[in-house]
């Protein structure tokens, strides 16, 4: 059981994946993404892996997938010159996709990653990946992680300072935004209605 719906995962995958290169719609390529990361996700929780498979779930498809779809549905994307670059370059990049297979064929086969090169792993069944993982980020590599830590953050303040430049900046003042009153916000227009209008012209 546990095979037939590997098989039926990687099926999906595989299909999910295809579909995000060749569908022409960008929206659409974007849902077929968001199935091809669920169905990973899926794989990875069948591995043992609930890691990965959570933190690509709500990373990924809760955050970064979800941004881009809202992205592209919102921009007026031309679909006339995507489809006529789609099949002018089709050759080449199906040259760079065989080419990129027969790199990892070479870099990952089984002579240089077998067990015969690198010893299985042992893994405690009484512990859970999650608190394996979490063990070795907060002891062996809690330097690291705290760097990595420090440099997002100053990665963000420095976006956030890119964008706020000279007239750009606008400030907020809460306690003035709750005094507003109705009158400050909205103005009453009165307009004679269109039956009015055309009562008067017949009548003159």
């Amino acid at each position: 059981m546990e095979k037939l719906l590997f098989y039926c995962f990687a099926a999906i995958l595989l299909f999910a994946a295809t579909m995000v290169i060749t569908v022409r719609n960008p929206v659409r390529a974007a849902l077929f993404l968001v199935l091809a990361f669920f169905t990973s996700a899926a794989i990875w929780l069948m591995l043992h892996a609930e890691f990965l498979a959570i933190a690509l779930v709500l990373v990924y498809v809760g955050a970064v997938l979800v941004l881009f779809l809202f992205v592209v549905m919102m921009l007026d994307i031309d679909l006339v010159p995507l489809k006529e670059g789609f099949t002018r370059y089709l050759p080449l990049g199906i040259l760079v996709a065989l080419l990129i297979v027969v790199e990892m064929i070479a870099v990952l086969g089984v002579s240089n990653f077998g067990l015969e090169q690198v010893a299985a792993p042992q893994i405690d069944e009484s512990v859970s990946n999650t608190r394996r993982l979490g063990l070795l980020l907060y002891t062996e590599y809690v330097y690291p992680f705290q760097l990595a830590a420090v440099i997002l953050t100053v990665a963000i303040v420095a976006a956030i300072m890119l964008t706020l430049r000279s007239g750009t900046r606008k400030k907020q003042d809460a306690g003035q935004q709750v005094k507003v009153q109705k009158a400050d916000r909205l103005r009453v227009v009165k307009m004679a209605s269109e039956q009015t209008k055309s009562s008067k012209e017949s009548e003159q």
